[in-house]
């Protein structure tokens, strides 16, 4: 693939057995029991895991006050030990710490970093103010437990960490606007990404914004994705939509004219059926990776 020339972004160490992964859970309450599960399933593989100390505290619907989730967060990337983080679960959260990060140690301590839902809020501000490309990827709370494994989230999440380039594609294409686009991946999920609207969030580079949700009808993915454009920076930067999935948006109908729409009015290609996902099956995406599309094909270098 020929490269994309980009601004200089941090790319972490790939993830190889014995490493260090160190589980945190920077936004919702998880529990005990599920952690437990896919800990076992991390040492069963060769990996060595910590936790973050505060992993299991309670405030309110967040797992801990925000200095608790916060000192966790920070600990981990300063931790020489860890390899890689992977937060435990979404929910929300992550954008009430954002303000109090200190973005240093984030470029300082590279590593691999990992989640999706909630969790795009601080991966979309690590990319913009620590220059590191972090992962949409499954997380412990919901993927990664021994009796309901998905075999294409596993081997995905794999594949990815482990290695510096991967093909994304999607098993039922839809075509909304076809056309080829480069640029670096950035995105995750649409709704927690216009949560950070107000901030400078957005790449100074151009990009492929992917997008998925969940429990959202569609004149609000309307509402969000009008938000986005209306932002000159955003339209201006943006070269490509791939859609993944948007659960339990009963209507289809007008969804699909949206897409049809977008792709018509901003005259860029748009794709769906990407495994992007709040579902069962999800690939994991790098975020900031240098990315080509063709023919619905997204190949992606990190």
């Amino acid at each position: 693939m020929e490269k994309y020339k980009i601004t200089n972004l941090i790319k972490p160490q790939k993830l190889k057995k014995g490493d260090t992964i160190e589980i945190i859970a920077p936004a919702g309450i998880v529990s005990e029991d599920r952690i437990n599960n896919s800990v076992k399933y991390f040492e069963q593989l060769g990996f060595r895991v910590k936790l973050g100390k505060n992993i299991y505290k309670r405030d309110r619907y967040f797992a801990g006050t925000d200095e608790e989730r916060l000192s966790d967060l920070i600990s981990a990337f300063e931790d020489d030990e860890v390899n890689a983080i992977l937060c435990a679960r979404g929910g929300y959260g992550c954008i009430r710490l954002i303000s109090k990060i200190d973005y240093n140690v984030i470029k300082n301590n590279s590593k691999i970093f990992c989640g999706y839902s909630d969790i795009t809020a601080l991966s979309l501000m690590f990319l913009k103010k620590a220059e590191l490309i972090t992962f949409s990827s499954p997380m412990p709370k919901s993927d990664f437990q021994p009796e309901d494994l998905d075999k294409i989230t596993q081997e995905s999440f794999f594949k990815t960490l482990e290695n510096n380039e991967t093909e994304i594609s999607a098993p039922d294409l839809k075509i909304y606007k076809q056309g080829s686009a480069q640029g670096i991946m950035w995105g995750g999920n649409l709704a927690t990404v216009v949560s950070l609207c107000g901030l400078d969030f957005i790449p100074d580079d151009k990009f492929i914004f992917f997008a998925e949700d969940v429990n959202e009808p569609v004149y609000k993915i309307d509402k969000y994705f009008n938000q986005l454009f209306n932002i000159e920076k955003f339209k201006n930067n943006v070269q490509a939509v791939i859609l993944g999935d948007f659960i339990d948006c009963e209507e289809t109908e007008k969804l699909e004219k949206l897409f049809y729409e977008l792709g018509k009015t901003h005259n860029i290609p748009i794709y769906g059926g990407y495994q992007i996902s709040h579902g069962k099956t999800k690939i994991t995406v790098p975020i900031g990776g240098e990315a080509k599309l063709e023919s619905g094909i997204i190949k992606v270098l990190y």
